[in-house]
């Protein structure tokens, strides 16, 4: 299962899952032409597909998305959640409660809502499984302007190395990644001026933004059986960005 399948980093993770001969429940949440693409790029490429409409901090979408895989594919093995919502810019004094909770629902609770069904789901003997959550570098280098956002991937964080220790006795690995600069539609907004792009990029020790791919490939990786002894592990996807963060620079 992928949340926030129909586009960016969710859509990549989606199809390289179906490729690979995976089962795929995906989710979107409002573009519903975009989920039916991304269901269709997957069957074309041999693998086998569904996109729900579900709002992942709403308890019963929740419920009724992983009924409708079970349904149609058997239990859920796998969990990548990649919904979300990004930073609003806007300083604290500005911020409403609103704006806050709105971005904390999306980007932790609902993680916190989908790995409780994943694992509730594995309870009848059939334990084994694999969640990768999509964080950021920002759960770690804060941002002016991010107390939202930050704060949401710094609990989600949180959230996947407990799980990580709770989960491990039965055999659930639970990892992140943490991209830095993706060309997705999310960003797209900050990278379209060439002159900014280049200025973004330059930062980057590696001299170019991510792709989804670039990320979608380390999660792959943290579902395959290459990453059977890792756990409560976070993969910096990023080019070195994070680096120089680090350093001040």
């Amino acid at each position: 299962m992928v949340t926030g399948g129909e586009s960016g980093i969710g859509r990549a993770c989606a199809v390289a899952l179906g490729r690979s001969g995976n089962a795929v429940a995906l989710t979107y949440f409002a573009d519903e032409a975009a989920g039916a693409s991304a269901v269709s790029e997957i069957e074309a490429a041999g693998g086998r597909a569904l996109a729900r409409q579900a709002d992942v901090t709403d308890e019963r979408a929740v419920e009724a998305l992983f009924a409708a895989a079970e349904d149609s594919f058997g239990p859920v093995r796998a969990l990548v959640n990649s919904a979300g919502l990004n930073m609003t810019g806007t300083p604290i004094e500005a911020m409403s409660l609103a704006q806050f909770d709105r971005i904390i629902r999306t980007d932790l609770y609902g993680p916190f809502l989908t790995c409780r069904r994943f694992a509730r789901g594995l309870a009848g003997g059939a334990d084994g499984g694999r969640i990768v959550n999509i964080s950021s570098i920002h759960e770690r280098a804060p941002r002016a302007g991010g107390v939202d956002y930050d704060s949401a991937k710094g609990g989600l964080a949180q959230l996947t190395t407990t799980l990580a220790l709770e989960l491990a006795p039965r055999r659930i690995a639970v990892n992140a990644v943490s991209p830095g600069m993706i060309l997705t539609p999310m960003n797209q907004s900050a990278l379209d001026d060439a002159a900014e792009r280049a200025c973004k990029e330059a930062a980057i020790p590696w001299g170019r933004a991510g792709t989804a791919e670039d990320v979608a490939q380390a999660v792959m990786f943290l579902l395959s059986p290459a990453a059977d002894y890792i756990t409560g592990a976070t993969l910096t996807i990023d080019g070195g960005l994070s680096l120089t963060v680090a350093m001040g620079a």
